[in-house]
């Protein structure tokens, strides 16, 4: 960190829907406590006004997804002391990861009429496959106040701590009854890392994995789950490839839901 003066934090959008970026701006009062403990340098989501860097802290949003953003990420990492992965996409990849389960030129050819105008790779992948990643918050959006709070603690000098518990943990504290005993609903809640307040599961929806895998979750016994259950397996196949398909647990549970028919026989 800068000694003799506020540390500078840049806050990057890459491949994304800028819904980690809102979850800072709905922030409101501790967006401001933190404004006063850091020079916001760049953050063009809420102020055209840009300080040059070097910068102490990048949060970056989005996933990479064109060549010019492999170019723009490593001297984002260049220039900055600390890079934070900001959210799902650019933790894990993101919703734009389903490219990496088909042919992305075959795709491109169906949607657009001109596909030879774009310019993409073949796979939209995380932020750590292209450089050196100090932390990463997921999130689909981010947890504005985890976010706050990993930068109070990287203030202090201590690393940054992410909740350690499935998004069951959460449907729990809060009483909410389980979708999948009370409804026979798909939820991913037992191998998905909590952070989102039980969203969907408090409105009747099973989880859709939107914080990444839950690092001690049981992939294999969740397929399984699935699979002898009635009604379950083509949707959980949906969700296991939905918003965070591209976590390596996450893509080990659709490979135990590929590889085994399910009680009936359907694939």
């Amino acid at each position: 960190m800068s000694a003799n003066a506020r540390p500078k934090l840049a806050v990057y959008k890459f491949s994304s829907c800028d819904g980690c970026q809102l979850s800072l701006l709905n922030l409101g009062e501790d967006l401001l406590t933190l404004s006063g403990r850091v020079e916001i340098a760049f953050f063009l989501e809420a102020t055209s006004r840009i300080v040059p860097g070097p910068y102490d802290i990048a949060l970056v949003e989005g996933s990479v997804t064109t060549p010019e953003e492999i170019e723009r990420i490593h001297r984002i990492r260049e220039e900055a002391n600390t890079v934070i992965a900001l959210g799902t996409c650019a933790a894990i990849g993101g919703v734009q990861a389903l490219r990496n389960f088909a042919d992305a030129a075959e795709m491109a050819r169906t949607v657009y009429p001109h596909p030879e105008y774009l310019d993409y790779l073949a796979k939209s992948t995380p932020l750590h496959e292209h450089i050196q990643v100090d932390y990463a918050i997921p999130g689909c959006p981010v947890n504005g106040h985890w976010v706050v709070q990993a930068l109070l603690a990287l203030l202090q000098g201590a690393p940054p701590r992410l909740p350690d518990t499935p998004l069951c943990m959460e449907c729990k504290r809060q009483g909410v009854p389980c979708v999948v005993v009370a409804q026979g609903n798909p939820c991913m809640g037992p191998i998905t890392r909590a952070g989102c307040g039980a969203l969907c599961p408090s409105v009747g929806r099973g989880c859709f994995g939107c914080f990444g895998a839950y690092p001690q979750g049981q992939p294999q016994a969740w397929a399984q789950m699935a699979l002898t259950h009635e009604q379950y397996p083509g949707e959980a196949r949906l969700l296991a490839r939905h918003i965070a398909g591209y976590d390596p647990l996450f893509r080990e549970t659709m490979t135990a839901l590929e590889d085994q028919p399910s009680e009936g026989g359907a694939r």
